[in-house]
């Protein structure tokens, strides 16, 4: 069930460790894309939009508890990697608590807040009726949300990538079925298209965690298990990731706000182009979270000259990927629009090609931005990427208003704004590891002893 990525060629573990993942997040992206097509295709460009906004919107809410998810992933890695068998089923205990109540939390919130997102996000009139009735639907999908993402990380922590693709895969051919059958069979609209997407959330959601609960002992969370140290531990390394997603979709929540402005032509094809733009770059995403995986499980284990190497393998790999999408993209451009939409929809798909060619020239930059995440959330720095965060999407939303707003740039202020900010994240992210590097293991190989004096003195006092 567990991988040990501290031992072993590093291109080959990092490689059949990330494939299951970029597999399954492809097979989500793919979800996604048949979503926007079959609503885009048999339901208008008012319900196109309706969806796509939705979607920038629930990326943002589920965002919270990927971020929660994935930060103390990366703790568990650690204690995977230091052979801590009893401070991972704290750490799992603790962390399954506090997502869970978070999920609660979030979905109380989303449908008391449902009536303000209209005016908060610039929702169209003709717009804002079917995105109601699906937002109302999708939000009841939270929890299962929650399910299917602290399991998943869980089990990736210990080195097991390739369950979490399996329960996926299922739950998105299921997905699509549903989709075809309550949009196209049942003429159940925007509602059709959200009812299934929750009933595949909780079905994946559900299978992994079974899955999980029975073939992992240290999974099976118990309120034993937490206490007031693992809780700050544990809320010390997903808190800051947690803000770190939040933030970084927060800030593409308020593109979507600008980019709303423009009207439901420039709303389609941006919800059009950025599924496209997803399923590029998504492989990239899932790399520097396996990456992530590999730096905290080496960072556990105190092997530094691996974690050197790891990321040499690991930017050398990303840049030869991102090169050969980047130009597949630029040169696709239009065709992939008339996936979505009709030949005869021109100024959609104009629109949404120039958004594709600006984004898709600069994959480089947000590959290599990705692997920096991923590295200091593993070595126990997820702040450094947080304050990257802030960086590339701060400056993406602060351009995208002001630079949109001159007469003959428009819209296209927005497209530039993304690989400006990608470029001064990357500049930032590099010069802070130059600066640092020295001092990385010093500070786990620290961390680990304290965490060890402390085990053992509790032992004593039990």
């Amino acid at each position: 069930m567990t991988k040990d990525l501290t031992s072993g060629p590093i291109t080959k573990s990092l490689l059949l460790f990330a494939l299951p993942m970029i597999a399954g997040n492809l097979l989500q992206q793919f979800y996604n894309i048949a979503d926007t097509m079959i609503v885009g295709r048999f339901l208008g460009k008012n319900a196109l939009a309706a969806v796509g906004s939705s979607f920038t919107l629930m990326t943002f809410l589920t965002s919270i508890i990927l971020g929660l998810s994935m930060g103390s992933g990366v703790l568990l890695s650690m204690k995977f990697g230091e052979k801590d068998e009893m401070g991972l089923r704290k750490a799992s205990s603790s962390s399954f608590f506090i997502v869970l109540i978070t999920s609660i939390v979030l979905t109380i919130a989303a449908y008391a807040l449902l009536d303000l997102l209209k005016d908060l996000m610039n929702i169209p009139d003709e717009v804002w009726p079917e995105m109601r009735d699906y937002l109302i639907v999708i939000f009841s999908g939270i929890i299962g949300i929650f399910f299917y993402n602290w399991f998943s990380s869980f089990l990736r922590a210990l080195g097991n990538s390739t369950i979490p693709l399996l329960f996926l895969a299922i739950s998105t051919i299921l997905n699509i079925g549903l989709d075809l059958y309550f949009v196209l069979a049942l003429k159940r609209g925007v509602r059709g298209a959200a009812e299934a997407t929750v009933i595949s959330e909780y079905i994946s959601g559900m299978g992994v965690a079974i899955y999980t609960l029975i073939v992992s002992k240290e999974s099976r969370f118990s309120i034993n298990y937490v206490d007031k140290k693992t809780i700050c531990e544990v809320t010390n390394f997903s808190f800051l990731t947690c803000l770190q997603q939040s933030v970084m979709n927060l800030g593409i929540l308020m593109v979507q706000g600008r980019v709303n402005s423009f009207g439901p032509v420039v709303m389609a094809a941006f919800s059009t182009g950025v599924k496209i733009d997803a399923f590029a770059y998504m492989p990239l995403q899932d790399y520097g979270n396996a990456f992530s995986t590999f730096t905290a499980q080496n960072y556990g284990a105190e092997k530094k000259d691996r974690i050197k190497k790891g990321m040499s393998v690991a930017f050398i790999t990303s840049l030869i990927f991102s090169l050969i999408i980047s130009l597949l993209v630029f040169i696709l451009s239009p065709s992939l629009m008339t996936i979505f939409v009709g030949v005869e929809e021109l100024e959609i798909i104009s629109v949404g090609t120039g958004y594709l060619r600006v984004e898709g020239a600069f994959y480089a930059l947000i590959g290599f931005l990705f692997l920096f995440y991923g590295l200091y959330r593993g070595v126990g720095k997820p702040g450094m990427s947080f304050i990257l965060t802030i960086i590339s999407l701060g400056s993406r939303v602060l351009l995208s208003y002001t630079i949109s707003g001159i007469p003959y740039i428009g819209v296209y202020g927005i497209w530039w704004s993304v690989p400006i900010g990608w470029l001064l994240a990357d500049i930032v992210g590099a010069l802070y590891y130059i600066k640092k590097k020295p001092l990385l293991m010093i500070e786990s190989t620290k961390r680990i002893k304290e965490s060890k004096k402390w085990q053992k003195g509790l032992e004593r006092v039990k």
